[in-house]
């Protein structure tokens, strides 16, 4: 079956795939459960990715707690990748891990670096949890310093054996990550997939979190999950979940939400613009003088249109959310307006600090 959509119909099932329709969530795995995937970023000009992500999604009745809580107590989401995701998807992700790495380059480093590799993993073994600073580099063969690393090799290591299953995060320091073996920080009764399944799995759950996708595409990759859509006025060829169809019936409506620039909903630019409209950058690495909008501006999402950028910042030494511009695509009119300083309200007594005026 063929679903064919209107391109309203396709944005309101991207929004509720990302949960930011109407309805408010409650329950921080239950995020993590839809969403797959809760980006973990250290920029805080208001405050770091995984807070605002589950933000926009809760609401105020959000703390920072609750995540830590299903992370390192309850152990139902895991750090994997620079992202919290659901435990759900570990065994799904696991056949993947097992074939990893398949470059040729990363191959050579880890078979130059046997003896650094099984030195880690002994220490851990003996001693964990540790931070990279608490383990020994010893590497033979060195990957150079670059903008993400420094020249420290455990670091480079601990990621390596977390893609092969070998470790894991079991915490975090401030921002620091704690590791341990793998063994000790996943559920030991996850059940086991082969390639085919785990792939045809991921893919559903890909679909589940995007409401629709393009059928072939690097940044939602979707295979041959749900059922095949047209949607009025484009060319492309998309997946739909056919339960994000059937949930039009009972659609609860839009509110306004203010996404963190590292949002999952951000993630596919060419789905943005082609079902959005909105061709939408990030300008946390443009030179100042040519950002437009400001350094980590948060799009504006109303109801299934983008509408808008706002450019806010916490002021740690007056603690008051101040902004610095609100930037309208199309201008609002005053409930629009309102809907938003409803919205910015609550962030500002979310993260606990005053308002500043604009």
């Amino acid at each position: 079956m063929t679903h064919r959509l209107t391109l309203d119909d396709a944005r309101r099932i991207a929004v509720r795939a990302q949960l930011l329709d109407a309805r408010r969530q409650d329950d921080v795995v239950g995020v993590a459960e839809q969403l797959g995937a809760i980006k973990i970023d250290p920029t805080a000009t208001i405050a770091p990715a995984e807070l605002t992500v589950l933000w926009s999604r809760i609401g105020s009745s959000f703390e920072s707690l609750q995540l830590t809580k299903a992370v390192e107590i309850d152990r139902q989401l895991f750090e994997f990748d620079g992202a919290f995701r659901p435990m759900s998807l570990l065994p799904l992700m696991r056949p993947a891990m097992r074939r990893w790495p398949t470059r040729p380059s990363s191959r050579a480093w880890l078979e130059a670096n046997a003896s650094f590799r099984a030195e880690v993993l002994a220490r851990l073994r003996a001693e964990g949890p540790l931070t990279a600073s608490e383990i020994p580099d010893t590497a033979a063969v060195s990957i150079p310093p670059d903008g993400w690393y420094g020249s420290n090799q455990v670091v480079h290591m601990l990621d390596f054996l977390q893609r092969q299953g070998e470790v894991a995060v079991v915490g975090r320091e401030g921002r620091t990550r704690r590791w341990d073996i793998a063994e000790r920080v996943y559920p030991a009764d996850l059940p086991e997939y082969s390639d085919e399944e785990a792939e045809h799995l991921l893919n559903e759950r890909r679909l589940q979190a995007a409401g629709i996708a393009k059928q072939r595409s690097p940044w939602t990759p979707v295979g041959e999950a749900g059922e095949p859509a047209v949607v009025e006025g484009l060319k492309q060829k998309y997946r739909v979940d056919p339960e994000a169809v059937a949930a039009l019936e009972h659609d609860d409506g839009g509110r306004v939400a203010l996404l963190n620039p590292y949002d999952g909903m951000l993630f596919d630019r060419p789905r943005l613009k082609e079902l959005f409209e909105f061709d939408y950058v990030l300008e946390q690495f443009k030179p100042k003088s040519q950002r437009r909008y400001g350094y980590f501006a948060h799009p504006i999402l109303m109801g299934d249109r983008f509408v808008g950028m706002l450019d806010a910042e916490v002021d740690r030494s007056t603690e008051r959310l101040i902004v610095n511009a609100v930037h309208e695509f199309i201008p609002f009119d005053e409930e629009e307006t309102e809907m938003l300083r409803a919205e910015v309200e609550d962030l500002a007594a979310w993260l606990g600090v005053g308002l500043g005026e604009w």
